[in-house]
Parts: C-alpha cells; sequence; structure tokens
C-alpha cells in the first residue's frame, strides 16, 4: 500500500459524524443541514431535456479530450464572461469530470520537478488541496486567511525561500469558504513570482457565478488579459458546472489556461481514465450556452442572503459575502461546542470552522468560526437562521 495514504487526514464530514455520534437532535424540530455546498435549486429544464435526448451516447466511448462541441461551447462562455480575446479550444480548454477529481489530478501532473517541493494552500481550504499534494509527495505550506487579515492571504508576507520550492499554489476565488475574492494587483504580484520561481497558479473558480450585485469577480485568466499576459503562462483555473448551474451529480467541468501543461495533463488523464460520458457533454453544451439560468440562480441566493442576514445580523457579528453561498461568522464560544449545541437544541447542523483549516504555529484561523451554506429553499434557511437567532439569545 502507498504509505502517503496514511497521512491523509479524515474529510470533514467524517469528523463531523464522529463529533455529533451519540447526540440527539432535538425531537420537535425537522433536522436542518447547512453544512455540505450541495446545491438545492432546481436543475435548469434546458440541461435535463438535452441530457435526456442524449442518453444514446451511452453506446460510445467518450474520449478524454472530450468533443469539440464541448470544448467550443466553455471557450465562448469563458471568452464572455472573462472578457478573452482569445481561448483556444483545441489547446487551451480541457473538459473534466468536476473540478474535485481534477484539481487532485493537475498536483500530480505538476509535482516533481524540484528537490522538496511545496504545495502552497490557503488555511482554511478545501481539503482535496492537501490530500493532492500529500499524495504527490509534496510538503504542504499554509498561508493564513482570518480575521486579522480580513479573511484574505497576504502574499507579500511568502518569502522567496517558499517561493523557489512551490510547484503549486491554489487560489481559491471566490474562497471557500470566506467568499473573499483575489484583486487584480494580487494576481499581478502572483504571476510575476509564477514567471521568476517557474510555479502554476491553481485558480479553483467554481464559485464564480454565485456574487452579489452587478460586479462579476475577477477571474486569473481575466487578469491576465488585462495585465497583456496573453498566453496564460503558469496559469490554469478550474470552473464547474455543480454550483454555476446547480448540477453537482453531472460532474462536469473544466480546465483553462497554460497550453504547455494542458498538454501533459492530458496525457495523464488519458492513463487515470477518466472522460466525461457523451451524454454528459451535450447537457453540459446547454449549460454553458444558456445564462438565463444562471442569472436566476442568483438572484435566489440574494434574496435568500438578505433574508437570513436580517435575522442573524442583530445577534452575531456576520455579513455577506463578496461571493459564494457560504456564511463564515466569527464566534465568541469554540466552533465544536456551538455546532454540538446548536444541533441538541436547535435541530440545526452547521460545519466546525477548525474542520476546515490546520493548526500552524499553534493557531487554526478557522478555529471560533463555523460555515454555513445557504444552499437549501429560502423557508428552510430563514427557519434555520431563526433557530440560530433564538439560540444565540438565550446566551
Amino acid at each position: 500500500m502507498n504509505p502517503l495514504i496514511h497521512s491523509l487526514h479524515p474529510y470533514p464530514f467524517q469528523k463531523l459524524a464522529e463529533l455529533i455520534e451519540g447526540l440527539t437532535p432535538n425531537p420537535e424540530k425537522p433536522l436542518i443541514k447547512l453544512t455540505i455546498g450541495e446545491p438545492q435549486h432546481d436543475a435548469p429544464a434546458i440541461v435535463l431535456e438535452t441530457l435526456a435526448k442524449s442518453l444514446g451516447g451511452v453506446s460510445k466511448y467518450p474520449s478524454t479530450k472530450g468533443e469539440l462541441p464541448l470544448r467550443d461551447a466553455i471557450s465562448k462562455w469563458a471568452k464572455r464572461r472573462f472578457h478573452l480575446e482569445k481561448l483556444d479550444p483545441d489547446t487551451e480548454i480541457l473538459p473534466v469530470t468536476g473540478t474535485r477529481e481534477a484539481l487532485f489530478a493537475i498536483t500530480q501532473t505538476l509535482v516533481g520537478e524540484k528537490q522538496n517541493s511545496l504545495v502552497v494552500s490557503p488555511n482554511p481550504f478545501y481539503q482535496i488541496y492537501e490530500g493532492a499534494g500529500i499524495l504527490a509527495g509534496a510538503e504542504l505550506h499554509f498561508l493564513p486567511c482570518g480575521a486579522e487579515t480580513n479573511y484574505k492571504v497576504d502574499y507579500q508576507l511568502v518569502d522567496d525561500a517558499t517561493w523557489q520550492r512551490c510547484e503549486v499554489l491554489f487560489v481559491c476565488s471566490p474562497n471557500n469558504p470566506s467568499g473573499s475574492i483575489t484583486t487584480l494587483e494580487e494576481y499581478a504580484y502572483l504571476i510575476e513570482k509564477a514567471k521568476t520561481f517557474n510555479f502554476t497558479i491553481v485558480a479553483d473558480e467554481c464559485y464564480s457565478e454565485i456574487y452579489f450585485g452587478s460586479q462579476a469577480p475577477l477571474g486569473l485568466l481575466e487578469a491576465c488579459e488585462i495585465l497583456g499576459h496573453k498566453d496564460y503562462k503558469h496559469c490554469l483555473i478550474f470552473q464547474s458546472l455543480s454550483k454555476r448551474s446547480n448540477l453537482p451529480g453531472l460532474r462536469s467541468g473544466f480546465v483553462a489556461g497554460d497550453a504547455s501543461i494542458l498538454k501533459p495533463f492530458l496525457l495523464y488523464r488519458t492513463y487515470q481514465g477518466c472522460a466525461m460520458p457523451i451524454h454528459h457533454q451535450d447537457a453540459s453544451v446547454a449549460a454553458w450556452n444558456d445564462e438565463e439560468h444562471v442569472i436566476k440562480n442568483r438572484e435566489i441566493y440574494t434574496r435568500k442572503f438578505d433574508s437570513v442576514l436580517e435575522i442573524l445580523s442583530p445577534v452575531m457579528p456576520i455579513s455577506k459575502p463578496e461571493a459564494g453561498f457560504y456564511l463564515w461568522p466569527k464566534l465568541s464560544m469554540t466552533d465544536e461546542e456551538f455546532c454540538t449545541s446548536l444541533y441538541q437544541e436547535e435541530s440545526v447542523l452547521v460545519l466546525p470552522g477548525s474542520y476546515l483549516g490546520r493548526e500552524v504555529e499553534g493557531t487554526n484561523p478557522g478555529s471560533h468560526h463555523v460555515r454555513m451554506a445557504l444552499v437549501a429553499e429560502e423557508s428552510e434557511c430563514v427557519e434555520a437562521a431563526k433557530r440560530i437567532r433564538d439560540f444565540l439569545s438565550r446566551r
């Protein structure tokens, strides 16, 4: 057995299950889960109709590279969304079966050239970043993004010795769990460091289409376009239909950017055996070509956040994130105590923030926070907010 398997940490939801084992939620109230970021809004009808009409595709082996109509639809969407002059569907785009497996796979592709290589990640973080780094044989280097820095990474504090060892830098923008967005100035700084020290910026952008107001979050390739970095060297974005289109079960996304990386990544994936089924590709084309359902989705999230924040703001320090569908409040009690007490008293389940972070130099920036995923219907989220308000009012 690969000995690195034993270095993997339990997934946050496994730790949560162990935390509440033996505890009983309030039997007088139906359980409301705000734990997993799984969109509960309706899937777009146009996608489901296309999927049903395309089921004959199960009789064909799909290619790892994906069919040209899908890559072309992705190219057109990305150029519209990020104001790109060009994005070659043949060399700069690769469809993937969800960003989770692709984020893992790209790390296996990129790590290994440098001695004592580092995978650099925000902290707290999406745990696949850590697991991918561990199984690639790299050392993990965590960059805190806690309350003291307004939940942003201060990249200026990273020394050149760290950048020298870095092979993969994970950037999650909009961030999971805080919803913060990476700025053009930050991307300009990181791109220059990537050029100087030869590492890849892996931008996880799967929450980019859930935002509030008219200003869409900046993307990495969009920053490259503005900065004149037209070949996207050292830069990759990872996009998904899971959050944008409420299609987590379709397992459909894409990687785009540096063609010199995507070529060997395609070779790796050919051996790995991850190819999107033809009928999923057809459904994905329909999703990327339609923006109406995405606009309606954002409107639903906006109403939901406004309603929930009106209830919670008087009893806890909380604010609307820049983007994404999580609330990330700071607590006066420990996150595990908040979670277990809320579960037992109000039958609402949230995720302790410390489970999303790692302790570095005695501090876990996720501690004394909880993550609340506002993915259910508005009425259920409002009911959960009222219960949390009552729970806090008693204290």
